[in-house]
């Protein structure tokens, strides 16, 4: 098994505060953040006990390939990758949402569709939809952001209602949700893939709206090979997908979905490794880029050492 990274204990001249999420260990220096995807893999907002070799990389490269491609569509708060697992940004004031946008009838939509919903954050849907069904047009399903917990489902009047967000800037998120989310099913289409739905948030910065996170990765978003699509959905079979959803339909067989009471099923080495192929054959499928796996050793000092000298630089200009 190759090491792995599944949190980090890092100080650095300057630093204001430190946050540790379910994948990413942030880190605030001044007005930067410092955002370090670790191996950890979360499911039903539950991480899980073992972590992936590579995954941060994975995670962190996707995620710099789409900001770095869409930073014409969208502002975002990417500065800097001075490390395969690394990025560093401008810190915002975040809005308590994900937008989750769907293009596709999948995942836990479909499971509340099947269990009787009709309705999905102030989202009516029409009868006789099946699983994996494209919508007309694509619809928005906001969730609040816990910062511990399940996000809970709301719809946009509750959004502007609760004062989450004013609703002049509730109005630009969604459009910037809509652009987003229509040049990454281009950007999908031309690699030979469907973006079905994927989650994007955004933050405040000097009077201006920012994506900011990560974009288009397999944590956030669900893909799928566009050859044999429709074969599969005109014969009720399952997608060929590239996504984390394989990690929660292997635990929901499992008999876990996070609810109260429940354990986390062994993971084995083997299946562990799996998981990881997964991530890198979505890499290199999502970017047409071959996967160089970043050393693993000593990755704590490799880490700690890219970014104390991209901030010895950047501290310098000013």
């Amino acid at each position: 098994m190759n090491k792995t990274l599944k949190e980090t204990h890092f100080t650095f001249p300057g630093q204001t505060g430190f946050y540790r999420g379910k994948v990413r260990d942030v880190y605030f220096v001044n007005d930067l953040l410092i955002m370090v995807a670790t191996d950890r893999i979360s499911a039903f907002d539950v991480v899980l006990p073992r972590a992936i070799p590579y995954k941060g990389q994975v995670l962190n490269q996707i995620a710099n390939y789409f900001l770095d491609a869409l930073a014409g569509v969208v502002p975002n708060w990417k500065l800097a990758s001075p490390d395969p697992v690394v990025t560093i940004g401008r810190k915002c004031q975040p809005y308590p949402l994900e937008m989750i946008i769907r293009g596709y009838l999948s995942g836990s939509a479909w499971r509340a569709y099947r269990a009787g919903a009709r309705e999905i954050c102030g989202v009516h849907l029409p009868e006789g939809m099946r699983e994996n069904q494209r919508f007309p047009q694509p619809i928005i399903t906001p969730t609040t952001k816990a910062a511990e917990g399940h996000d809970q489902d709301i719809s946009k009047e509750e959004i502007i209602k609760q004062g989450l967000v004013l609703s002049e800037e509730y109005a630009m998120i969604e459009n910037y949700t809509r652009k987003l989310f229509e040049e990454g099913t281009r950007m999908a289409a031309s690699r030979g893939l469907i973006l079905v739905d994927t989650k994007y948030e955004f933050g405040r910065s000097s009077d201006s709206i920012f994506l900011i996170d990560e974009i288009h990765t397999p944590d956030s978003s669900r893909y799928f090979y566009a050859d044999g699509y429709m074969e599969r959905f005109e014969k009720g079979e399952p997608q060929r997908q590239l996504s984390k959803e394989f990690v929660r339909e292997w635990l929901m067989q499992k008999g876990f979905m996070g609810r109260p009471g429940e354990v986390v099923p062994p993971m084995d080495d083997d299946w562990v490794q799996q998981i990881s192929q997964r991530y890198i054959e979505l890499y290199e499928k999502v970017t047409g880029q071959l996967f160089v796996p970043a050393s693993d050793e000593r990755p704590e000092d490799r880490i700690y050492e890219n970014i104390f000298s991209w901030l010895e630089k950047f501290q310098k200009q000013f």
